[in-house]
């Protein structure tokens, strides 16, 4: 029969305790009044408290913090720190120390050691510490692992480990839309609004910090969560900076293409990259976080080969009475287009002038400017359609309904401007 070895002590013991700051707690005092049978029992040994205030006693001041009880939660975007310790419990001299720490993540493998150099002895009852600290990138599992190494009196050389496993949660739930403004593509191409919502999903509340875009290179970027109060720009939030459990914030930013992209690539077409968000809070007593999210993508909207966008339309507009509008009409190719524009008039709205009319040849990313009459004999709120472009060049028809609504009243109706 085969019998294992038994098992052999190591001369050194080693300790590793994870460094966190101390939670609030809230203690709830024992009074009571003199008639009763304690008398003045329970407020005599709080005034005898030495974590106490005169004359807050009640308030347990002391009582207020707590160390942690167990390794706590750790969210991503956070610094993880720990305290390391080798102590010597035997009665002899240990040579050539060597203390590693290692972060294993399920897709790298980090050193956190402060010093990879062996210690030369370590005499009895003495000890080698440690602080690493890491800023934890990855949600998941993590393992720290911790090995020691060292050479006994007799020259025999030594070897154990000790693995921690800690989980890495999300704090934040960041979700982003984007919206497109229409502008004036003469000068630079449309605006891009980015909406980002932030939620809290951990178990306490949270001090934003900071919440930041940086934008690519392509884009200037302005904030729209300030609003100017008597010559100061004030948050949009306020005072409440804090943001409670599962309570969600929005934020708000402009971009604007630079003017070099802009007047090179006309309109930005296809997929752009944004840029990120940068996002810094606390937590309890101050402990930091900070998050940077992946590169945010929008896809430009496609216009097709011809867009036509409206310049100027008036929001009502008398029944049976002629009204303006002015289009510009863009060409969005890369080639050189000859247009002719048609006018089919509706049920409701009806055009004034020539259809048929030849606008002549629009050259890649030029436009031109169309003042249009039309006619309402329905009143209510009316969609104005029917303009055709054709590209003599390519025989290709472009249809457009449905490109504004317009209001329209009795011309008995006094219309206020």
């Amino acid at each position: 029969m085969e019998v294992n070895p038994p098992k052999q002590e190591h001369l050194l013991a080693l300790k590793v305790m994870r460094l966190t700051k101390p939670t609030l707690f809230t203690n709830i005092p024992v009074t009571c009044e003199e008639k009763d049978l304690p008398g003045d029992l329970f407020n005599q040994l709080m005034r005898d408290d030495p974590s106490t205030v005169n004359g807050a006693e009640v308030l347990m001041l002391g009582e207020m913090l707590t160390l942690p009880q167990n390794f706590g939660n750790i969210f991503l975007g956070e610094t993880f720190s720990s305290y390391i310790s080798v102590h010597n419990d035997s009665n002899q001299v240990v040579k050539d120390i060597l203390v590693k720490a290692d972060l294993q993540t399920s897709s790298q493998r980090l050193n956190l050691s402060a010093s990879n150099a062996a210690v030369a002895e370590l005499k009895p009852d003495c000890c080698i510490d440690d602080v690493i600290h890491h800023e934890v990138k990855e949600i998941g599992t993590h393992i720290l692992v911790c090995a020691v190494s060292y050479t006994t009196q007799a020259g025999e050389k030594m070897y154990f480990r000790k693995f921690f496993k800690f989980q890495v949660l999300k704090p934040l739930d960041v979700k982003t839309k984007f919206y497109n403004a229409e502008s004036d593509l003469s000068s630079v191409t449309d605006e891009v609004f980015l909406e980002a919502q932030i939620q809290n999903i951990t178990t306490s509340p949270m001090f934003m910090e900071k919440v930041s875009l940086e934008p690519s290179i392509m884009y200037n970027v302005t904030e729209l969560n300030s609003v100017s109060q008597a010559g100061e720009c004030v948050s949009t939030f306020r005072s409440r900076a804090y943001l409670q459990p599962m309570d969600t914030r929005q934020y708000l930013y402009c971009l604007k293409p630079k003017k070099e992209f802009a007047e090179k690539a006309g309109i930005i077409k296809g997929v752009t990259v944004i840029g990120k968000l940068d996002i810094v809070w606390k937590t309890n007593l101050g402990e930091r976080g900070r998050l940077q999210t992946s590169q945010l993508q929008r896809m430009a909207p496609g216009y097709g080969d011809v867009r036509l966008s409206l310049e100027a339309i008036p929001d009502t507009v008398n029944l049976e009475e002629p009204f303006h509008i002015t289009c510009k009409i863009t060409n969005c190719s890369e080639r050189t287009m000859d247009l002719v524009l048609e006018m089919c008039n509706t049920n409701s709205i009806h055009w004034c002038g020539i259809s048929g009319r030849q606008l002549g040849k629009l050259h890649p990313s030029s436009s031109l400017c169309l003042a249009l009459t039309l006619l309402s004999s329905v009143q209510g709120l009316q969609s104005v359609s029917g303009l055709r472009l054709t590209d003599t060049f390519l025989k290709r028809t472009y249809e457009y309904d449905d490109i504004a609504q317009v209001c329209v009243v009795s011309s008995a109706i006094k219309v206020e401007s």
